[in-house]
């Protein structure tokens, strides 16, 4: 018998997020200044709403459209996250080993949320 969601903390998914997000933090913590308003917050921003779109989507499973529509801005936020990398990357903020771990986590995560977008009847309250 699968695992009963009762949060969407249960989630494996919403977990790899917010471990992303607190990588991002700590690791932008050390960029310029001169990036506090414009890199640094659009990367800090775009990592912590894929795991808030997960939370919402959670909120909604019982009606697969909004909880697959939450999913897809939980991807798209996810997807956000991964060009802000690569802008750090290029302007030589992170270096490659930090990025790939980075880019592997966000591929991670972007492999279960297409897992559950096919499979919205999995989550519902009733399984």
């Amino acid at each position: 018998m699968p695992e009963q969601i009762l949060s969407f903390r249960d989630l494996r998914v919403y977990q790899r997020a917010f471990d992303l997000q607190q990588a991002v933090f700590q690791i932008s913590k050390t960029w310029p200044r001169e990036e506090k308003f414009s890199l640094t917050d659009q990367l800090r921003r775009s990592s912590r709403s894929i795991g808030a779109n997960l939370a919402e989507s959670c909120a909604k499973r019982n009606y697969p459209a909004h909880f697959i529509s939450k999913l897809t801005d939980a991807d798209g936020e996810l997807q956000e996250t991964s060009h802000w990398l690569s802008t750090a990357v290029a302007c030589e903020y992170i270096n490659a080993g930090e990025s790939v771990k980075l880019q592997t986590g966000i591929e991670e995560i972007g492999k279960k949320l297409g897992k559950m977008m096919s499979m919205p009847e999995k989550f519902s309250r009733d399984n």
